[in-house]
Formats: C-alpha cells, structure tokens, sequence
C-alpha cells in the first residue's frame, strides 16, 4: 500500500470510529431506540433488523434495542421520544413524520433516523433533502403525489366507480393529500367525499360515517396510517359493506381485506434505514447524510377481496401488479 493510501484508510477509519471507540472504551452496547406510531412489531420491522445484522449489528452482541409504541396516538409521541431520550438511546429510529418531529424536538443531540415520513420537508422535520440539518435523516415519501397515482390506479380498477371516500385526520399531510386528490379528480371523472378524524379515539366513528354515505360511495381510499391500529375494524366494516378499500399500505391489502395498496416498497424503506443507522454508528453525522426518497414503489391486488366484493380485476392492472394475493 502506498503511502497516499495508507493515510486515506487511516483517515476514514479515524472518521467512522468515534461511536464504536467509545461504546467499546464504555463497556456497552450501543442502543437504538424505536419511536413507533403503531401497537407493536410488523414485519417492515424485522426487515430492519435482518439488514442491520447483514451490516454487522446483532441484537444482544453489540447492539441493545429499545421500543416505545404509540398505540395509533400522536399525542403520546412527546412523553414517549422524552423515555427513549432518558434511556441514553445512541439514535432513534422513527416511522412517521410526527414522531420524527417528536424525537428532534426531544433532543438536538441524538441521532434520529426516519425509516418513512411523509414529506419530512414540507412537515418540517429536515430543512432539505439534500441538506437536512440538524439531527436527523432518513426516507421520506412524496405522499401527496403517490395518492394521486393510487386514484389513477382505482379508476383503472373501477371503471364505473364516480364517488370516492378520503378518510384522514386533520393534519397537515392529510390536508395536502385531500386537496391532491380533488384536484386530480376531475381528469379521472370522480369527485372525492372527505371524512376526517380530529383524534385517534373518533377513528370508529368517521368510518361509520363513511358507511353511512356506502349509496353515494364506490370506493374508500385509506390513509394508510389508519391501519396501525384500526386494520381489524376495517376489515369488518369492509367485509359487512363490501366497500373497497385502497391505500398506500401493504399491510392493508395482505391482512385487512384491502382491495390494492400502491406505494413505496415499505420493507425496502426499511432496510435503507438500517444503512442509516449502520453509517451513524460509524461516526457519521446525520446532518451529512442527504435525505431519500423511495426508489422502489409496489402494487399489490388482492384477488381474495376482489372475487368476495365480485370485482373483477382489469389486465391492466395485472399487468402492473408487483404481488397479488390469491
């Protein structure tokens, strides 16, 4: 190795080292913590950690993992990124925009690392993409401009349906989503009804509001948060009222008697965040490491839901189908 060489690699290792080095000098394993939205474990979440340990972390040797669940409330993402804070997590892992927007608010120092969060810049959460700033990084999804494309996608699906459902919340996200949605409508020959949840607690209601109109609806695009902690219910609902359901969750689709998820290839999202961790633990900082977008999108159909509903799925969409479910 010559000598130019030799003091390139010893500069790199100088830079990446400092996390490890003084874990090592500490006698601990390094912590991540996981600030999640939803109940519990999902399989995006497994994705996650298989990457990490292809990266050379393995729970229990050189890692420790610490999770905190929000259960599908927003309004416990401060106390419980101020927990993950107390517990002296090395970086924290998050999978919404708010709860990144939680955890930079809880802390300026620690790392944070969003496996997804809907459009981080217009939400705040970074500064840019490319220069984020501050203490976090991550993916973040164009989520405005994927629903319009799931529109598209149902009117393939449902060439004779007019009136479509939007059921969100009241935050930001789901404002510029709903007027995406209404304003690609006309194109397409639908017209959008809004339905919005103010809390996580009315979430039952507003879907029951949606029954209500089911003459005047053909079809419910779901935002697809909704499912974290509400999938059972809408699974009933959806069986009862032979209401089809679209949305960006792969989740909905596989488990929940939704009829077709487009949207970022969520498990991929995932293990390009552990490559995040992966170069944070390294010494890098998350201001230097420029925010993505997904690079991957899927289309899953269900044909289990389609042939108890009686729809038939168009080639067209089968031809564009990433997974279809039998």
């Amino acid at each position: 190795m010559d000598r130019r060489a030799f003091i390139a690699l010893l500069g790199r290792n100088i830079l990446v080292a400092p996390l490890i080095a003084e874990a090592q000098q500490a006698g601990r394993m390094l912590r991540i913590g996981f600030l999640r939205y939803a109940s519990g474990p999902i399989e995006h979440d497994e994705a996650f950690r298989v990457a990490l340990r292809e990266l050379g972390w393995s729970e229990g040797r050189n890692v420790t993992f610490e999770y905190r669940w929000a259960a599908g409330r927003n309004d416990r993402l401060a106390d419980l990124a101020e927990e993950l804070v107390r517990a002296k997590a090395d970086v924290i892992v998050t999978n919404t925009w708010m709860a990144g927007l939680a955890a930079k608010n809880a802390t300026k120092t620690i790392p944070i690392v969003m496996a997804t969060g809907a459009e981080a810049v217009e939400n705040r959460v970074v500064a840019s993409l490319a220069r984020p700033g501050g203490n976090v990084t991550g993916l973040s999804e164009p989520y405005a401009v994927t629903h319009t494309k799931l529109l598209g996608l149902l009117r393939e699906t449902l060439p004779e349906a007019t009136r479509v459902a939007f059921l969100g919340d009241t935050g930001p996200t789901s404002v510029r989503t709903r007027e995406a949605l209404r304003a690609a409508a006309p194109s397409l020959g639908l017209s959008i009804r809004s339905f919005e949840q103010r809390h996580p607690a009315e979430f039952a209601n507003t879907l029951h509001a949606v029954v209500r109109e089911r003459e005047r609806v053909d079809a419910l695009v779901l935002a697809a948060s909704a499912y974290s902690s509400n999938g059972p219910l809408v699974a009933e609902v959806a069986v009862k009222t032979r209401l089809p359901v679209f949305s960006l969750s792969d989740i909905g689709v596989e488990r929940y008697f939704g009829l077709l998820a487009y949207g970022p290839d969520w498990l991929d999202m995932y293990r390009r965040a552990a490559t995040y961790v992966d170069k944070i633990l390294k010494g890098a900082k998350p201001a230097d490491l420029p925010v993505q977008e997904p690079v991957k999108f899927s289309l899953i159909v269900n044909f289990k839901t389609a042939r108890q509903l009686g729809i038939t799925i168009p080639d067209v969409i089968l031809l564009q189908a990433t997974k279809v479910i039998e």
